[in-house]
């Protein structure tokens, strides 16, 4: 049985892709801060470490312990978080990434997955692909997420680690409470719940590429056990564009919301109109083939909140 650890494990895409690891048969080992800890439990099958990847000492002793396979997910979420604590952000995810990839390459890992984002990339009005340009950092989340891809790319230079990168494009499901630094759709369901309008910062025809956390979960194992993926940077998204007012609309549909939406000004850092990703390459590679029906993972996720939050 084949030894992984899971960085940031505790959280919605963690928990999701530590149950299709187990169910891979994969022995699972969760390293995580308990900072941004999403809903539910981990099968009892897992071995929770409490720490944060910004402990180097912590990283290699877990790393020495038999590991094989890595999924590096842990970081500081997201955009606006980072805007207000920009070192937090820097430390875990710049300082936190190093430290996952040197250790990685010190203890010669089979393969380990880094987990980068969307955001990385400048906005287009084209759908994305992997050779898509990357800069114009609208807020300090981006920049160090980019940073972390080149801390594995050197390593894998340097040391010849096996790494893997995949860009996820805005995840949503079940394991993930509405709060004031996570998403739009659980922030939206929990509103919708409570009779609010929704609050739309902009125009409302932005528009993101939103997939269900178990096909990214399926994505970020493909990339780890796909021995092609060496040193490649895959997109994991659905292909496809759902505009903010679109969103806003279906959840109050689903909810029996009759508040309707407010516009608001949008936030100064937020600059992408468009976020649509190209995944012909993760499905020519990886196989991947996301299943969940936009519509299917909406309902599924406020069933989730409805048990979970009330």
């Amino acid at each position: 049985m084949s030894r992984l650890l899971i960085t940031g494990g505790m959280g919605a895409i963690g928990k999701n892709v530590a149950a299709a690891a187990i169910s891979k048969g994969f022995d699972v080992v969760v390293l995580d801060d308990f900072s941004s800890e999403g809903g539910g439990t981990l099968d009892k099958k897992v071995q929770v470490h409490k720490g944060s990847v910004e402990d180097h000492v912590l990283v290699e002793k877990l790393l020495k312990d038999s590991v094989e396979y890595v999924i590096h997910l842990a970081a500081l979420f997201a955009n606006q978080n980072s805007v207000d604590n920009p070192r937090a952000d820097l430390s875990t995810n710049g300082l936190g990434s190093l430290n996952v990839a040197q250790m990685s390459a010190q203890v010669r890992i089979k393969r380990v997955v880094y987990a980068s984002s969307s955001c990385v990339y400048e906005n287009s009005n084209d759908a994305l692909v992997e050779t898509s340009e990357v800069g114009g950092f609208d807020t300090p989340y981006a920049l160090t997420k980019y940073l972390g891809e080149k801390y594995f790319e050197l390593y894998g230079h340097l040391d010849e680690l096996n790494y893997s990168i995949v860009r996820i494009f805005n995840s949503y499901g079940p394991y993930e409470y509405p709060g004031k630094y996570r998403n739009v759709i659980p922030n939206f369901l929990k509103l919708a719940m409570n009779r609010e309008p929704l609050p739309i910062l902009g125009t409302g025809s932005e528009t993101r590429d939103f997939t269900y956390v178990t096909d990214i979960a399926e994505g970020i194992l493909l990339a780890l056990m796909t021995p092609e993926a060496k040193g490649e940077i895959f997109n994991l998204g659905n292909g496809k564009e759902t505009s903010v007012l679109e969103l806003a609309n279906a959840i109050n549909e689903i909810t029996g919301n009759s508040a309707g939406v407010e516009f608001h000004e949008r936030r100064n850092w937020d600059h992408v109109t468009k976020r649509l990703s190209n995944i012909d390459k993760a499905s020519a590679v990886l196989k991947y083939s996301p299943e969940v029906p936009f519509e299917t993972g909406l309902e599924n996720t406020y069933e989730w909140i409805k048990a979970e939050v009330g």
